[in-house]
């Protein structure tokens, strides 16, 4: 199979470059982190305890460690599978989103919804890395103007009256 075709789905058509695997699953891993601590914000908010506001790492910071340890794990399995593979495609973010799922089933004690879970977001980690990794359209933003001009030309148009029916 030739080089081109094998690497459609990639991201960077060039060579492929190594990607330090500890540093990515760091910068992640806060990234992730700071989400996790996001939720256990709300979490925190609307429980009902006599805490205050330390309950966000008392009573539920472990979904900030969870967060964080599901993010990190993601960005090393990704970059540990493409440098291995020395490829650059959605099968890396696929093994990232497996080794994630799996990372649920550990905090579940629970070997089904780690499996289904590797199954589930490594598919849509895959799909969305294999799609150009964007949630846009790929349309340009449009005007107001070109919206209600699209939708006009969309909708069916009431027909008008003749004039001599108004003027019985």
């Amino acid at each position: 199979m030739p080089e081109s075709a094998s690497n459609a789905g990639a991201s960077d058509t060039g060579p492929y470059e190594p990607k330090k695997a500890v540093a990515s699953a760091v910068t992640m891993g806060l990234y992730s982190g700071g989400v996790g601590l996001f939720i256990s914000t709300i979490q925190n908010a609307l429980g009902s305890h006599s805490r205050g506001a330390l309950g966000v790492f008392t009573r539920t910071g472990g979904t900030i460690g969870f967060f964080a340890v599901m993010g990190a794990t993601f960005a090393l399995s990704e970059a540990v599978v493409g440098n291995l593979r020395s490829k650059n495609d959605a099968l890396n973010a696929a093994a990232g989103g497996c080794a994630a799922g799996l990372v649920a089933g550990a905090r579940a004690r629970s070997v089904p919804l780690g499996l289904g879970s590797c199954l589930a977001i490594g598919a849509l980690m895959g799909a969305f890395d294999a799609t150009g990794s964007t949630l846009a359209s790929g349309r340009p933003l449009e005007s107001p103007q070109s919206v209600e001009e699209r939708r006009r030309r969309f909708f069916k148009q009431k027909p008008t009256q003749p004039s001599s029916i108004e003027a019985d």
